[in-house]
């Protein structure tokens, strides 16, 4: 600034010292001047420089007659009788020199009264001599004129005078007044040299401050500072201005803080409990064990005698039936007869009336479909992550429609990769020239140049921050280009750019420790800024215009940069990131086909090896021609595919955009789930095949369904109501996602169970007919040879059945070897011990979605955002928003200033600038703007070159005059006249504290209703580097908030451009709580009712909750965070973990009599039913569930795409391996020990046919594969 510079010389005018040979000034006492008068320039364009003169101090009447009383008003009482050293020329330069840090360090008395006290006694004290020796002289006009003197400051003052400004804040520019009245100093060595530098803006001499003189006859001035925070009242300053002065706020705890030790309050608990139990259990078995031996040792003989009896007894039970047939359930359950009839009569009608049946389906299919002429997909990320009604969304809206949007911004960083320096003359050359190209680009569309679309704060020159602008107003010299960039790394004020905002070296410097090594800095950073509009406006189309061209110039200017320099430059632009996450590329899409095509074989091979052993392949190669699946395979696929687009189509049709999470997730979804529920009809089916072979059809197709729908019922119930809770979150990707996911699910459900059914029976009439699979015109005749090789014709392919090797594997190893009393201990004890792990382990669960993990691997912005986290220094402004507040009132007033004496000790701004102070908890850095103390400033007289109406100074001459207390200043009318000209009062050196720059857009004013609707006040967060940092921003600026209203009833709210994205973090922690929470009850309340019994449902329940709690375990594991994706993959975890479950309760609570009637003698009651679940449906859980999911997720293990790897993969993979340990191994063991009373099949009690059915059944199987105790 003009004025601060020519204040440091009038101040170097009066502070002179010599030490040179021939002393320039050579007397040294009280009453003798060093330095009076003006002697010339050095240049033309140079400033005034003092004369030498060490006569005698005058006294003011020798000057002229109001000389002193003009001192006196400038300079304060104690100049009254004083004699002085200075003319009428020094005084008036003074005076005018003083204006400007008067309007920048005005608001605070002390430190205005001690820079005061400084100039006006080194520039007319009368003991000048004591203090300045002036030591370099030029001749001119016969006149010797100061070019370099010394002068004395005592630590004491010079301590007091830096401490009492340091704090002081110019609310224009958003910083420290330190910044421009002494360079950003960092004490007041610093302080002094910064206003004693000769430079070109600054002082035009050197001035030199010794901290220790042998010049005879000198000593610093003993002169008192005054404090910040001063014992009289009047030189006082502000809580913004002072620390020392200001109310302290309450201490903030930290979410998630509770620690016992190194561990969260959770984890503690979790552990200590696991092993409290733990503990418990194993001195429980001690004594139990210690007593039964005890037992034993008392009564051997009775024991004896008792288990010969027993033996006896068993003997002549076994002759009819094993033990576990007593226990045989007795009792129907009329849910189930219900369900049972009406699957029985449903897979009835679609096996005898097939074509039908296809058709009504397809038809429905088609027409569903229909609504793919309405799709959309919902592309704009702040429509996809918050809720339309939510606060952030509501407050952006209010932000935009009074402020405007906030600005775009177009950011490149260079990087040098070897951390050497990324500076040097031919780099700086380059990037300048680079800056005028980019001025000079056309859009490719409108046309539209950087001048059309950038940001103009003072109405002329674009906001480019870079470290080129250092030079838009200094000669640019190849040769002494750091000295330069130091200088103005020191001293912003000295180099500021076009669009005169002083930019501090962190702006566009990253990765220098400390301000002297700014040179060597390995990365600079340069930023655009452009004007921003409503979206779909012209204005916004133009921008992106301008912004595409930049995009395609900077693309080749990373090449340049690696090729001239080595350097590394990554970018991006306003239209980059949303350009860039829609990307299209082919990873995901192959991905989903190729985990179709693995279903697809996968699922063929394993249903035809239901009804075809290897051995029969091997005997009759023909066979495979009519045996296999493939037919089946593929419309099971077809049906996953058709569910799909019916439940799009139908959305569609209802106005629901699609997402890319819908495209990416659902025909996973679908594809598990509805291969999974295939397999289990097929198995059932060929059972059927087995034990009824003689039966049409469509009986037996109307038996398999009877006894598997009512579990596919219970899994597609379970698994729609929790996908369709989602569809009450706010947000719209998850919101959008639970709905079609639920459409889709519910769908394939109906048509497995009539479309799918249809297509079976008639695959059935092709396999008895012996038809080639795939190709039914084809008949053939070699399948027909029976297989045991006696040469007739016409056999059955059921008359020799084999139980597969897992089957086998299951009913004679694994179910008998998991229910051991002791197997059941230990099992109880690791799944717990699980549970406990994953209950410890959520608190390690972050929060957030990385920018970096959403894109695709070969985007530029994967570099920019390594660099953002890396180097860039300075965090993103935030804007704290008055609504509604009347700050034409002056109640509301004080309410949110801050440097009067009269403002609330709580107000909004005082709280900004208490929580500036504790950045760790608060994440802002910066002072706050704040309008409506500069408006009162403003209209300070004192400041003669600001607040000018009618050619007069505003409030010169008003009654009550202008005063610190805001005792009679305006208010309604009278104070929105004046604010309108504050606003349009231009941001320059006669005027700093003008509001053109820095408030013309933060205040809304209403005229008619002289009020004030909405203003903002804005500051800066600190660097933030993280996900976590940024949740944790927007988290403590709504606190701030929260406590501001809370203080003074005043609505406000915090915004930052990056608020609207982080919304979620805020909630999404109680929202994921809620979204499980109901559906673990909707789990129970259905097991509830189609299970039948309060304790099986509980087991499931349990069961789930318990895999999910792992599953979110693993999250932290596997590095994975909360978001809206991994929330909406836990929902999806709830509904298949269900799926899991559901098959193996529903066979323990109606348990097949054929196969309970081949437990081992040794399990009776809830462990023959645990075992007959088992033995039943454990192989279809097996193969039909776990595996088909696990080679889905295996598919996803190649995929390129990260967040595909990271959100899915690692997720689903968790999913496959705890739902199906826990469903496998835990649940039937939960069962056996709390599993309600069970029930009759209905397709196991047939009367007499059903039983000599079931018996034949039994007969077929091999002997060797019979179950007894020796087994």
């Amino acid at each position: 600034m003009a004025r601060l510079s020519s204040v440091i010389a009038a101040g170097a005018a009066l502070l002179a010292a010599t030490a040179s040979a021939d002393p320039l000034t050579p007397k040294h006492e009280a009453g003798r001047c060093a330095i009076r008068g003006h002697c010339g320039k050095k240049s033309f364009f140079g400033k005034e420089l003092p004369c030498l003169d060490n006569d005698l101090a005058k006294s003011p009447a020798e000057v002229d007659d109001d000389f002193a009383k003009d001192l006196e008003a400038l300079c304060g009482a104690k100049w009254r009788d004083s004699k002085v050293c200075c003319d009428r020329d020094q005084l008036d330069s003074l005076k005018s020199s003083m204006s400007t840090p008067n309007q920048i360090i005005g608001s605070c008395p002390a430190c205005k009264d001690n820079f005061y006290n400084l100039f006006c006694t080194f520039t007319c004290s009368p003991d000048q001599s004591l203090f300045i020796n002036v030591t370099k002289t030029q001749e001119k006009n016969g006149k010797q004129m100061v070019t370099e003197l010394d002068q004395l400051i005592s630590s004491e003052y010079g301590t007091g005078f830096y401490d009492s400004c340091k704090d002081v804040k110019f609310g224009p520019s958003n910083s420290k007044a330190m910044d421009f009245i002494g360079g950003g100093a960092k004490n007041y060595t610093q302080l002094l040299k910064f206003l004693g530098d000769e430079k070109a803006i600054g002082s035009p001499f050197q001035i030199n401050f010794p901290t220790s003189y042998t010049e005879p006859g000198m000593e610093s001035r003993d002169m008192k500072p005054k404090k910040c925070n001063d014992e009289d009242p009047s030189y006082r300053c502000a809580c913004v201005d002072c620390p020392a002065v200001c109310p302290e706020l309450p201490a903030v705890s930290r979410t998630g803080s509770c620690m016992v030790g190194v561990l969260p309050c959770l984890s503690f608990a979790s552990i200590f409990t696991y092993s409290v139990l733990l503990l418990s259990l194993v001195l429980v078995i001690a004594g139990h064990v210690a007593w039964r031996r005890h037992a034993r040792r008392q009564s051997e003989r009775l024991h004896l005698l008792q288990g010969a009896e027993s033996e006896d007894d068993d003997d002549e039970g076994d002759l009819v039936r094993n033990g576990a047939m007593f226990d045989r359930p007795q009792r129907y359950y009329k849910i189930n007869q219900w369900c049972d009839k009406a699957f029985s009569k449903l897979g009835h009608l679609c096996a005898r009336f097939p074509a039908i049946t296809i058709f009504v389906s397809l038809l429905v299919v088609i027409v569903l479909s229909v609504g793919w002429v309405k799709f959309e997909v919902e592309r704009e990320p702040a429509k996809l992550w918050v809720s339309p009604s939510s606060e952030a969304a509501q407050e952006k809206a209010f932000f935009d429609e009074n402020f405007g949007p906030f600005y775009r911004a177009e950011k490149v960083f260079l990087v040098n990769d070897t951390q050497g320096p990324v500076l040097n003359a031919d780099v700086i050359e380059w990037w300048m020239k680079l800056e005028k190209e980019a001025k000079q680009l056309k859009g490719p569309k409108f046309g539209a140049r950087l001048s059309d679309v950038c940001f103009k704060p003072t109405g002329s020159a674009c906001v480019v921050q870079s470290v080129a602008a250092y030079w838009d107003n200094i000669y640019w010299d190849k040769d002494s280009w750091k000295e330069d960039l130091q200088e103005c790394a020191r001293s912003p004020v000295n180099c500021r750019p076009d669009f005169g905002q002083p930019m501090e070296p962190n702006m566009v410097l990253g990765g220098f420790t400390d301000i002297n090594d700014v040179v060597d800095a390995p990365a600079m950073t340069a930023t655009w800024v452009v004007s921003n509009y409503a979206e779909g406006t012209s204005e916004v189309d133009r921008a992106k215009d301008w912004e595409q061209a930049l995009k395609e110039r900077l693309l080749k200017a990373q090449d340049e940069a690696a090729e001239r320099f080595g350097l590394r430059l990554s970018f991006s632009t306003e239209i980059s990131l949303e350009e860039e996450l829609n990307k299209s590329t082919n990873t995901d899409a192959m991905i989903v086909v190729i985990s179709y095509i693995v279903m697809f074989i996968y699922a063929s091979l394993a249903l035809g090896s239901t009804s075809m052993s290897i051995r029969e392949l091997m005997r009759n190669p023909a066979v495979c021609l009519v045996q296999s699946k493939f037919t089946l395979g593929f419309v099971g696929i077809l049906i996953v595919l058709m569910s799909i687009t019916s439940s799009i189509g139908l959305f569609s049709w209802a106005g629901i955009k699609a997402t890319l999470i819908i495209a990416e997730v659902i025909p996973f979804i679908v594809l598990a789930v509805g291969v999974d529920n295939i397999f289990l009809i097929v198995h059932e089916f060929e059972r059927v095949n087995v034990s009824h072979p003689d039966a049409m059809v469509e009986e037996r197709i109307a038996k398999a369904l009877g006894r598997m729908g009512p579990s596919i019922l219970f899994s597609a119930i379970t698994e729609t109501v929790s996908f369709a809770l989602g569809a009450f979150v706010g947000m719209p990707a998850v919101r959008n996602f639970a709905i079609y996911a639920a459409g889709a699910v519910f769908i394939n459900a109906v048509l497995q169970m009539t479309l799918f059914i249809s297509i079976l029976s008639y695959n059935q009439m092709r396999t008895e007919d012996n038809r080639a699979d795939c190709f039914p015109c084809i008949q053939v005749k070699a399948a027909r040879i029976h297989l045991n090789g006696n040469g007739h014709n016409g056999s059955r392919p059921y008359e020799v059945p084999d139980e597969s090797l897992l089957q086998q594997l299951i009913r004679k190893h694994y179910a008998p070897a998991i229910l051991g009393k002791k197997t059941k201990v230990f099992i109880v004890v690791i799944f717990t011990g699980l549970l406990a792990a994953g209950i410890a382990l959520i608190p390690e669960v972050k929060l957030g979605l990385d920018q970096r993990v959403a894109l695709p691997d070969d985007s530029y912005l994967i570099d920019y955002f390594n660099d953002m986290y890396n180097y860039l220094d300075t965090g993103p402004p935030v804007y704290f928003v008055t609504k509604g507040l009347n700050a034409t009132q002056r109640s509301h007033q004080l309410e949110i200033c801050s440097r009067f004496p009269s403002c609330e000790k709580l107000s909004l701004t005082n709280v900004l600038e208490q929580e500036r102070k504790r950045p760790d908890v608060s994440f802002i850095a910066s002072p706050a703007a704040s309008w409506v103390d500069d408006f009162f400033l403003w209209l300070n007289p004192d400041y003669d070159t600001c607040c000018i109406e009618n050619r007069e100074t505003c409030f010169a001459n008003r009654d009550p005059p202008w005063n610190i207390t805001l005792s009679g200043m305006p208010e309604g009318d009278e104070f929105v006249h004046y604010l309108k000209r504050f606003l349009n009062s231009p941001t320059d050196d006669e005027c700093p504290l003008g509001g053109q720059a820095s408030y013309s857009q933060a205040v809304v004013i209403d005229e008619k209703k002289a009020t004030i609707p909405a203003s903002n006040f804005r500051t800066m967060h600190k660097p933030l580097r993280s996900q976590n940092d940024f949740i944790n921003a927007y988290a403590a600026a709504r606190r701030i908030a929260n406590d501001v209203h809370a203080n003074t009833g005043v609505e406000v709210f915090p915004y930052s451009v990056f608020y609207i994205f982080f919304d979620q973090y805020a909630s999404i922690v109680n929202l994921s709580a809620t979204l499980l929470g109901s559906a673990v009850a909707v789990i129970f309340l259905v097991s509830s009712i189609l299970l039948g019994s309060l304790m099986t449902a509980l087991a499931v329940t349990v069961t789930v909750v318990m895999t999910v709690v792992d599953i979110i375990g693993a999250m932290a594991v596997f590095d994975v965070s909360l978001n809206a994706v991994s929330l909406v993959n836990l929902i999806i975890c709830v509904g298949i973990a269900v799926e899991f479950c559901a098959h193996i309760a529903r066979a323990f609570m109606f348990p097949s009599g054929s196969v309970m009637e081949r437990a081992k003698n040794r399990f009776r009651g809830r462990d023959a039913r645990a075992w007959t679940a088992l033995v039943n449906v454990g192989g279809s859980v097996f193969s039909g569930i776990t595996v088909t999911k696990l080679l889905g997720v295996t598919v996803l293990a190649f995929t390129r795409s990260k967040i595909f790897e990271i959100y899915y993969f690692r997720v689903w993979l968790a999913l496959v391996v705890f739902a199906a340990t826990h469903a496998l191994i835990f649940l039937p063991v939960l069962l056996s020990l709390i599993g309600g009373d069970g029930y009759v099949d209905p397709e196991s009690e047939g009367g007499l046919v059903e039983d000599l059915a079931n018996r034949r059944y039994r007969a077929l199987v091999p002997d060797d594969a019979t179950d007894s105790d020796e087994d």
